[in-house]
């Protein structure tokens, strides 16, 4: 029989567990349906700005949207808790165009609500392939 290595346990930062601890003396000593108190919700956006919103909000039993909604969005750049769960590369590096010997190629894209875009290229020009499928996507940059 063949063992399997379990992923190492995510280890919780102790700011989190205190928070944790507040909240639920909170949710306990509370009148029915009250919100919230401003200090706690701050505490909890600076640390799901640290630790990112779903981590954090799923944790602190918080709804999602409403902890997300408090987090300045130039605060939004997580960073790990563990780093042992060997994630995969988080930049890769295409070569060059000039190396290659493209002749032809095509791009589809699929909107969820059906609609359709489809690339197709000959020869080494390319369009600005980044900013087609920003505009087809309906993103702003």
């Amino acid at each position: 029989m063949e063992s399997k290595k379990l992923p190492a346990p995510i280890a919780i930062p102790a700011e989190l567990k205190e928070l944790s601890r507040q909240i639920e003396l909170w949710r306990s000593t509370r009148a029915h349906r009250t919100p919230m108190p401003e200090p706690l919700w701050t505490s909890a956006a600076n640390l799901a700005a640290r630790y990112g919103v779903a981590p954090v909000s799923r944790f602190l039993r918080l709804d999602y949207y409403s902890l997300k909604e408090r987090v300045q969005p130039e605060e939004r750049h997580p960073i790990r808790v563990s780093e042992s769960r060997g994630s995969g590369p988080t930049f890769i590096e295409l070569p060059s165009l000039t190396a290659l010997a493209v002749s032809e190629c095509s791009i589809e894209l699929e909107y969820p609500r059906g609609q359709r875009m489809r690339i197709h290229i000959k020869g080494t020009a390319l369009p600005d392939l980044a900013a087609l499928t920003r505009t087809f996507w309906g993103m702003k940059r």
